[in-house]
């Protein structure tokens, strides 16, 4: 159902199937200056050790590009001699140092203004090891954290969920995240609908989808008595094979979304946040806020606790295990899909955006105690913060790792997860 429904919705769009591998990482941005677009201004990369990386100047739309070999944290430096007279960096970070993804073409914002204005930042000259001081690369890393641990936190909060009333540990999650980023895309760059707009229609479709998938087929697993292990391979089936039907329709190359796409940092203190960072941080908060209160004070909240605790007991008080459960995959598709969406806005819409923070998420749920919604909040917030700030010692590539190895060490002394409860075997 999934897949036919994405299928038909893309080929009516006019996605064909193009462009069905991707065509590599890439460094790129616009540079405008008061929304003119800047020209022959000379940008140059570098890797992490030093290496030069690529170059490229910006065209008469303020657009450039660089390619780069692979994943990791670049160097992106700003030839301030290349600035037409008057024009000059708003926020004096000449280097940036952006971290790529796998397939993504991540785009660097170098904000530019009447020369001599500023909203704070280190001057130039004074950066160490990729622009601005030790303390500022902390405090970006840091931002960035909790903003990843956000995203995390959505689809965690509803994979929790999902486990924690069928037991079902549900792999075909990540393709819900990533299909919240992918329809947005549609409503947003295909038709032309305004982001916001767009992202609310993705979360309604994941959450109908979430319904659905749970009525028509997970549903019917269950009344079949499909034991937990089997289900979980055939999620792992089912999200091999949505994948994929991303991959044919959409195409493997990473893509950015038509509003906001190129916004400008604003200093907040020591930390330079795009406002639609800080309007994303605000939804997803809300979003938490209000799920985790009415898992605690409403009756259906006590109702999805209680079929999470002992389902055939709360069957017997006369709760509709069947309408619970469904009400969750509803709220773990919407979700899902909210996360996609600001993961998309945050790094760009690609087909395996949601597989590539699949183990992330299960890490998170795994740490904070499976099955329970403070935990897999908790176990995100850990995760993402460890994550990006674990870069100031280690190398980028290897920054899940860490965090992989924190988790292991973690559940060697507490099993059961932060929050979790011990469970007597046997």
């Amino acid at each position: 159902m999934l897949t036919a429904f994405l299928a038909c919705l893309m080929l009516s769009f006019g996605l064909g199937a193009t462009s069905a591998w991707a065509e590599g990482e890439a460094l790129q941005g616009t540079l405008t200056n008061s929304g003119a677009p800047v020209a022959g201004v000379k940008i140059k990369a570098f890797t992490q050790d030093g290496a030069p990386a690529g170059e490229d100047t910006s065209d008469e739309q303020g657009k450039w590009s660089i390619p780069v070999t692979g994943p990791g944290t670049y160097k992106v430096e700003l030839d301030l001699t290349s600035l037409p007279s008057g024009v000059g960096l708003t926020n004096n970070r000449p280097v940036l140092t952006p971290t790529v993804a796998e397939g993504q073409a991540r785009n660097v914002l170098f904000p530019l203004g009447a020369a001599g204005t500023s909203t704070g930042g280190n001057q130039p000259g004074t950066s160490d090891s990729g622009g601005g001081s030790s303390f500022d690369r902390f405090a970006d890393l840091l931002y960035s954290g909790l903003h990843f641990s956000l995203i995390i936190a959505l689809a965690a909060l509803g994979i929790s969920l999902i486990f924690g009333t069928t037991g079902l540990t549900n792999f075909a999650h990540g393709e819900m995240v990533t299909l919240g980023g992918l329809v947005t895309f549609l409503f947003n760059v295909t038709i032309g609908m305004p982001l916001v707009l767009a992202g609310v229609i993705s979360v309604a479709i994941g959450a109908a989808l979430g319904y659905f998938q749970d009525r028509a087929f997970w549903g019917w697993l269950r009344k079949r008595r499909t034991n937990l292990v089997t289900m979980m391979i055939i999620s792992i089936g089912l999200s091999l094979l949505v994948r994929y039907v991303f991959l044919y329709f959409f195409g493997g190359e990473s893509r950015n979304f038509a509003d906001y796409n190129a916004q400008a940092g604003v200093q907040y203190g020591p930390f330079l946040i795009a406002p639609k960072n800080l309007i994303a941080d605000g939804v997803a908060i809300v979003v938490l806020a209000a799920v985790s209160f009415a898992l605690v004070g409403t009756r259906l909240g006590k109702a999805t606790r209680a079929v999470a605790d002992n389902p055939a007991l709360a069957a017997a008080s006369g709760i509709n295990v069947d309408r619970i459960i469904r009400l969750v995959w509803t709220i773990g598709g919407g979700l899902a899909a909210l996360s996609g969406v600001i993961l998309g806005a945050f790094q760009g819409v690609g087909y395996q955006m949601g597989f590539q923070i699949l183990l992330l998420i299960f890490a998170a749920v795994t740490l904070g105690g499976f099955g329970t919604a403070w935990g897999a909040l908790i176990g995100s917030l850990v995760i993402g913060l460890f994550i990006q700030i674990s870069t100031l010692w280690i190398p980028t590539e290897l920054k899940s790792v860490g965090a992989l190895a924190v988790l292991i060490v973690i559940l060697l002394f507490r099993p059961q997860g932060i929050l979790g409860r011990r469970a007597r075997i046997g």
